[in-house]
């Protein structure tokens, strides 16, 4: 892989996420509707696309409700908003392990077939769907991330039939390699688009020298953008940019603008493009986004 800095880089909003993070910043966008204003919100920041996820209106609970996802992008649309739509396709993989019996599962299990988790996906059609690539061992406790190797080929044929470019998001190494054994029997077509996770417990670890092996290790041609979360958000933008990627940030991966002030997704975006320009780089436009990624909208 050619690790040369990247000039024109796909900034991506990731907007509110599925953590428990409602309670903790009156910024985090629950509602459709709220949701939606964010994604205007960090359109207007500058922003060349937004991950989406949403949420139980009245809980603020993760939710995996084909309307709310509709509503959603109809209000994004609605505005005349250009953005690339990124939908999370990652929910229904949770398994909680009893803790005495490991058959007794807790009340976080929400676990679905890898078909199951597209509906939204094959109504909407959105420019981009997300592939979580390999199961985790996520956080402290008994919670697993469940996406197998089954799963995911079968996850991944049908996002290819429907002309969705799927991101593939790694965590961990293995998980890169699972992958590229996908790119290599042709269910991930050209060009592939790897999101490299950093500092997610306990998945690959926030630290450069980890990023450096994982994008030496990504297929030739491949598009890549990487996260971290966390008060590390920022310094990743430009280790990423730095390397020859895009870049993330947003509400779901961290909440803060700087030490104890919190964020809105505008106004991450509006920072991550300062240290963009600041390198020399600059973000792309949602239509220059789209003809890099080949995305099914620019054809």
């Amino acid at each position: 892989m050619n690790e040369t800095m990247n000039t024109e880089v796909i900034l991506t909003a990731a907007l509110t996420g599925a953590g428990d993070t409602v309670g903790r910043s009156p910024h985090v966008p629950v509602t459709p509707a709220q949701i939606a204003a964010s994604a205007v919100e960090a359109a207007e920041a500058g922003a060349s696309a937004v991950h989406i996820h949403v949420r139980d209106p009245e809980t603020g609970a993760p939710s995996r409700d084909n309307a709310l996802y509709r509503e959603v992008v109809e209000r994004i649309k609605e505005t005349g908003t250009d953005i690339v739509i990124n939908l999370t396709a990652g929910m229904g993989g949770d398994l909680e392990i009893g803790t005495d019996d490991p058959f007794a599962f807790g009340a976080g299990t929400d676990l679905v077939s890898g078909l199951d988790r597209l509906p939204h996906v094959e109504e909407l059609l959105p420019d981009i769907c997300t592939l979580d690539c390999g199961s985790l061992n996520f956080g402290d406790g008994s919670g697993v991330y469940i996406s197998t190797p089954d799963m995911l080929r079968a996850g991944a044929k049908r996002i290819q039939e429907l002309g969705v470019r799927p991101e593939l998001e790694i965590f961990d190494t293995g998980h890169l390699w699972f992958a590229k054994q996908m790119h290599a029997e042709g269910l991930i077509d050209d060009p592939s688009m790897f999101q490299l996770c950093t500092g997610i417990p306990y998945g690959a670890p926030a630290d450069p020298g980890v990023l450096q092996s994982m994008v030496r290790l990504l297929p030739a041609g491949a598009e890549w953008a990487s996260f971290a979360i966390g008060r590390m958000q920022m310094p990743w933008v430009a280790q990423s940019v730095l390397l020859g990627g895009h870049a993330r940030v947003g509400l779901e991966d961290n909440l803060y603008l700087s030490r104890g002030v919190k964020a809105t997704n505008g106004q991450l975006v509006e920072k991550a493009r300062g240290i963009i320009e600041a390198l020399g780089a600059r973000v792309v436009s949602p239509d220059e986004a789209r003809a890099k990624l080949k995305l099914r909208s620019a054809r």
